[in-house]
């Protein structure tokens, strides 16, 4: 089953979050981020390419235009390699753990994963950007030494930022996850069956002797 419902980021962006259940214990969030404009390109290119015009005309070398054009073009081809993210997807499955993917507009993935024995907890935090408080999604990691502390925190949808009421919706959907991974760990019928099947082993050893 999926869903889409449309947020906005912190400035007004327009953002869209799709939410696919596979089953109880698998589930994937895919944050769509405004993507970039026609009127925002021909601004900057207009603006880079009338300064190096203007400077042209003091030193009339035409190696100033050249310039111009392949800093415009080396510019446009690293921001859509390396800055401008399409989509952020998370993907979280409860018995094997938390996967962040983030699609970029020239069709570059960058994928991290987090075990679910390494997750503690999934939050809503808050920070201080641009002088105003934002709030974002974070995993907080267990801490191999300290069995109560916290190692690392992860923040999501670091390029998106949607607003609070975005991140509500993401973070009561983890809680369920969590909720079901912890509640199948501690369940008694699993112990059960790894005795019986114990016992199963042992019953068979002794018969062979």
């Amino acid at each position: 089953m999926e869903d889409e419902q449309s947020f906005s980021d912190i400035c007004g962006g327009r953002l869209a979050l799709q939410r696919r259940f596979y089953s109880p214990s698998c589930l994937e969030f895919c944050l769509s981020c405004p993507r970039i404009t026609l009127r925002s390109l021909t601004a900057v290119t207009c603006t880079v390419w009338l300064a190096a015009y203007g400077l042209f005309t003091l030193c009339e070398n035409t190696m100033i235009l050249s310039a111009a054009i392949f800093i415009t073009l080396l510019g446009l081809l690293g921001y859509l390699h390396f800055v401008k993210i399409d989509h952020e997807t998370l993907l979280i499955i409860d018995s094997l753990g938390i996967q962040m993917t983030s699609s970029y507009a020239s069709g570059k993935e960058s994928t991290t994963f987090i075990e679910m024995g390494q997750v503690n907890d999934v939050v809503i935090n808050e920070a201080i950007y641009m002088q105003k408080v934002i709030y974002y999604l974070c995993i907080l990691l267990k801490d191999p030494v300290e069995p109560h502390g916290i190692s690392q925190v992860v923040p999501l949808f670091q390029s998106a930022k949607p607003r609070l009421d975005c991140l509500i919706e993401v973070y009561r959907s983890c809680q369920d996850i969590l909720a079901h991974q912890k509640a199948t760990s501690t369940s008694p019928e699993g112990g059960d069956k790894i005795i019986s099947a114990s016992n199963r082993r042992s019953h068979s050893g002794m018969g062979a002797y």
